[in-house]
């Protein structure tokens, strides 16, 4: 038997830090993103002893541990040993990883790998979390367990999916409220995005310390950039619900040059030579997603320019993927490969048995 879970990676169009205390606790913060296409993954094989060996196919890494050892947060597959300790993964098992983005893209990737490995330990245990609950574990294992700086979005956007408007007051009061947006809008605004890979991955942690500090030093610029992106996520989920897709996408480029504000780390020359290279190009808006510094830039361009903008963009050195919004959020199941033959196929047809080496 094998237990898998699968949880998306994300987008945000406005928002983005206001998710992060002690921000978000004060002034409250509000973000608007959706899912996309590119997955986290998480495959348990229960074993017969109490051996756990955990495979990292991202970075052709295996560990193995004991179930009942006391872990030790190292560095190496952290994010694995809170999981297991949290969810008290006493059996053994075989645990293997994937993701479709790198780590530092901007994609929300160790919060989506979290939330698949915490679905899929909870299926094996035969629980069914709800999603808050779900996504509050989570953000303890990974923001308090693990100490690892960041915000909520990640969590909650992996694991309900889709297009959300999620609201956060604090860890204990974070509301996701799912738009109800006509397809065609879907449609059409997924037509005129590019998604773009600066070649660049960041560390968030040190960046979202960096906005933390300018915050609590009560660095002006950097609060009333904090309170413009706010604002702004409620502007853009207006424009996004009404079809105005053009106004939504220079409401992006707004929204980039307020964040460029909280924190000196957030760009860098090449981020903004690649981005100015796309407005140049005729590219209405676009931001960098996640906290900053690398990873992927996501452009809003009229789909009659769109294919110029994305010439530019290679040519100076972007990496395009291709991508689509996905509306369903995290999800685990079981399947039995006992029954699987790797060497045959056989096919039965009228006229009697045909077997095929594979």
């Amino acid at each position: 038997m094998i237990i898998r879970g699968r949880a998306p990676l994300r987008i945000s169009f406005g928002g983005g830090g206001t998710d992060v205390a002690p921000f978000c606790v004060d002034k409250g913060g509000a973000i608007l993103g959706s899912t996309i296409n590119k997955y986290a993954y998480c495959s348990i094989v229960p074993r017969d002893n109490d051996e756990i060996i955990v495979h990292s196919m991202d970075f052709d890494m295996t560990v193995k541990y004991h179930a009942k050892e006391n872990y030790v947060y190292d560095g190496s597959l952290d994010l694995v040993k809170a999981a297991l300790k949290r969810m008290n993964i006493r059996q053994g098992c075989e645990v293997y990883l994937q993701c479709d983005a790198p780590p530092g893209s901007g994609l929300g990737t160790s919060s989506t790998v979290m939330v698949a490995m915490l679905r899929a330990m909870a299926k094996w245990k035969g629980e069914e979390p709800d999603g808050y609950a779900l996504a509050n574990l989570a953000y303890e294992v990974e923001r308090e367990e693990l100490g690892i700086a960041g915000g909520f979005q990640d969590q909650y956007a992996a694991t309900f999916g889709g297009f959300n408007f999620i609201e956060f007051h604090g860890k204990n009061n974070v509301v996701v409220n799912p738009l109800r947006i006509r397809k065609e809008i879907i449609q059409e605004l997924e037509y005129n995005l590019l998604l773009c890979y600066t070649g660049n991955i960041h560390v968030s942690a040190n960046i979202i310390k960096d906005q933390v500090s300018n915050y609590e030093n009560k660095n002006t610029d950097a609060i009333e950039a904090m309170s413009n992106v706010k604002a702004l996520a409620y502007a853009m989920k207006d424009e996004l619900l009404k079809g105005n897709l053009h106004s939504f996408g220079r409401l992006l480029d707004y929204g980039w040059q307020s964040k460029k504000k909280m924190s000196s780390r957030i760009t860098n020359p090449q981020i903004d030579e690649l981005y100015d290279t796309a407005i140049r190009a005729g590219a209405l808006g676009g931001k960098l997603l996640g906290a900053g510094g690398g990873g992927y830039l996501l452009m809003y361009c009229p789909y009659n320019i769109k294919h110029k903008v994305a010439a530019k963009m290679e040519e100076a050195g972007g990496q395009l993927a291709d991508w689509n919004f996905e509306l369903r959020g995290s999800s685990a199941w079981k399947t039995d490969d006992s029954r699987w033959n790797y060497d045959k196929v056989s096919v039965t047809i009228p006229d009697g048995v045909y077997t095929f080496n594979v």
